[in-house]
Parts: C-alpha cells; sequence; structure tokens
C-alpha cells in the first residue's frame, strides 16, 4: 500500500473514532486502539485539524487540549446543535433514550463506550440529551479511566425510587448485562435471548420521564 494511502487510511481511522467516542480522549488511548506511535497521533492530529478547518463543507472542527483530543461542532454551526437540543426537550424522551437510560441504571456506573458497545450505536447524543435533563450524571473515576455514567437523584425521584437497586428485577438484569459485556463478540445464549430486556422492563416503568 502506498505511503499517501496509509496515511489517509490511518487519518480516516483517527476521525472515525473521534466521532464514536464523543468525548475527549488522551492519546495514549489513540495509541493503544490505532496501535500507532505516540508522536504519529501528534502529527495526525495536526493533518485532521488543517483538513476540517479548511473544509467549508464541514460542519467539524478537532480541539486539542494538552494530551487530548476531540471532535467538536464548528462555532458557525453552534445554532444548528441548538436547534437539534431544543426539539429534544419539546418531545417525549425517544426509544433510544429510554433505552441508554434503562443501561445507565441497570449498569451503572458505567463508561459510554460500554453503552455504546451493548447498543450497538454511537450514544453521544443521547447521553447529552440525558445529562442536560438531569435524569444521569458524569463523574470521572479514580482509576483515571474514561468518564462514567450513573443516574442521578431527579431519576430516582422520578422513578419513586429510593436506591437504583429498587428497579424491577435489578439483580437479574445487571447480572444478564454484564455477562454479555463480557461475552464481547460471542452470540447471547438463548436463555438472555428470551427474557424481557432490562430496556423493555425500564421503558415501561419510565414513561413518567418523558416530561422531565
Amino acid at each position: 500500500m502506498p505511503n499517501e494511502e496509509k496515511e489517509n487510511r490511518k487519518l480516516g481511522e483517527l476521525e472515525a473514532l473521534l466521532f464514536h467516542y464523543g468525548e475527549p480522549i488522551p492519546s495514549k488511548k489513540v495509541v493503544a486502539l490505532l496501535h500507532i506511535k505516540e508522536e504519529e497521533v501528534s502529527s495526525l492530529a495536526d493533518t485532521l485539524m488543517g483538513k476540517l478547518g479548511a473544509d467549508s463543507a464541514s460542519g467539524l472542527m478537532l480541539l486539542r487540549n494538552g494530551d487530548a483530543l476531540q471532535l467538536v461542532t464548528k462555532p458557525e454551526f453552534k445554532d444548528t446543535g441548538e436547534k437539534i437540543v431544543q426539539e429534544e426537550f419539546r418531545e417525549e424522551l425517544t426509544p433510544a433514550s429510554l433505552e441508554t437510560l434503562s443501561l445507565v441504571a441497570y449498569l451503572g456506573p458505567v463508561s459510554r463506550p460500554t453503552i455504546d458497545y451493548v447498543r450497538g450505536v454511537n450514544s453521544s447524543f443521547t447521553m447529552r440529551s440525558l445529562l442536560m435533563r438531569g435524569l444521569v450524571e458524569r463523574f470521572h473515576p479514580e482509576t483515571g479511566h474514561a468518564y462514567e455514567y450513573r443516574v442521578s437523584f431527579d431519576f430516582l425521584k422520578h422513578m419513586g425510587l429510593d436506591d437504583v437497586r429498587h428497579l424491577p428485577d435489578y439483580e437479574k438484569y445487571r447480572d444478564i448485562l454484564k455477562k454479555f459485556e463480557a461475552q464481547e463478540q460471542e452470540p447471547v445464549s438463548a436463555e438472555t435471548q428470551t427474557e424481557v430486556s432490562p430496556t423493555e422492563s425500564v421503558a415501561s416503568d419510565s414513561s413518567q420521564l418523558a416530561d422531565a
């Protein structure tokens, strides 16, 4: 593969990783995930930053803060993002929001990449909406790993709970999800597939959250 093609491939991989991650990601994590050298991360970041900055047809830009990188919306497209958020607040919680919320409730504290893996899609916008609604909260664990999420006190109040462990079948569904998480790419067992999912359970019990 020619050098230029290799570089373009790495650039595309970095952009895809930043988009999927959604939050600031340390260079060391980029090195580990893309299997490249740390100096390559800096070089690729410079290239991507210039490429996005010069592309007037792109609504994205790359931010660098110390050794962390994040893909964000360009300031000139801020209004578009605000309209999406306002529209989100005018509507009831979407199935995607209820699904994400139920996973945070049953798996929390949990990282967003884990939520993404279980759902099979990027959850950054959905998680941001839940944060702004005050239904989940984000914190930095003492281990220094990625941000983790848990349900908020407002969630417990809306659900009429004094403890998240009092959610319907909390231990059973938490155990199913933990096993699924541990299985990685292996298919879920037939027994697990026949269970009512925690997403469905919380979605059913969380209809009152729609106006939160």
